[in-house]
């Protein structure tokens, strides 16, 4: 059962109190991305060995927070689903931007051995933690293509992948906000996981 807040409602009240002059409620909309952000980025540190090394996990979300928090003072908000996309694009960016500092031609992670822990000691992650481990820095490109990739995907496919991938959302919840069946959802999102691993040659991971 789905207990979370009626996130559309509480997205909208928000904007509409920053269409009116309200400039704590564009603070809000920047913290209705914190959760998700913040589990990604933790993710991120320890799963990838050369951030981990090079750059601390609060760095990275506060960067992805000041580029949302930097588009929405460019952007008139129409609805929460503009918000929300918004929001993923932004993030995407600041992740693929990453995964280019690090494993670029002169990315700090391909002039750096990195030692990692033994293989049977590394911690497995969880299919709904919306990632994978990447036990080996050379994944690191991977790592980055999947948000570069995610650029090239169709439209009403990028949109039910990054409600779903960079706002964890329950594909329910992606009905509701995109006015759609789940049954579209469920087609949309296995869609999009199917171009993405062509395109990367791999397997796209559960949220």
């Amino acid at each position: 059962m789905n207990n979370r807040p009626d996130l559309t409602t509480q997205i909208e009240a928000l904007i509409d109190r920053l269409m009116k002059g309200d400039e704590s409620a564009r603070v809000e909309l920047v913290q209705c991305t914190w959760e998700r952000l913040l589990k990604m980025t933790r993710q991120i540190s320890r799963d990838f060995p050369p951030v981990r090394r090079w750059e601390q996990t609060d760095d990275i979300f506060q960067n992805a927070s000041i580029r949302i928090w930097k588009a929405l003072e460019k952007v008139p908000l129409k609805d929460a689903r503009h918000f929300l996309r918004l929001a993923a694009e932004k993030i995407r960016f600041e992740l693929i931007d990453l995964a280019r500092h690090y494993q670029g031609p002169l990315g700090q992670g391909r002039n750096h051995q990195t030692q990692l822990a033994p293989r049977e000691s590394q911690t497995s992650i969880a299919p709904e933690e919306n990632g994978w481990v990447t036990e080996d820095p050379s994944k690191a490109a991977q790592w980055g293509d999947i948000h570069a990739q995610v650029e090239k995907l169709p439209d009403e496919l990028r949109e039910v992948f990054d409600l779903i991938w960079y706002h964890d959302l329950l594909q329910s919840e992606v009905a509701h906000i995109l006015k759609m069946d789940v049954r579209t959802v469920k087609r949309r999102w296995r869609k999009a996981r199917l171009e993405l691993q062509i395109l990367l040659q791999d397997s796209i991971p559960e949220p």
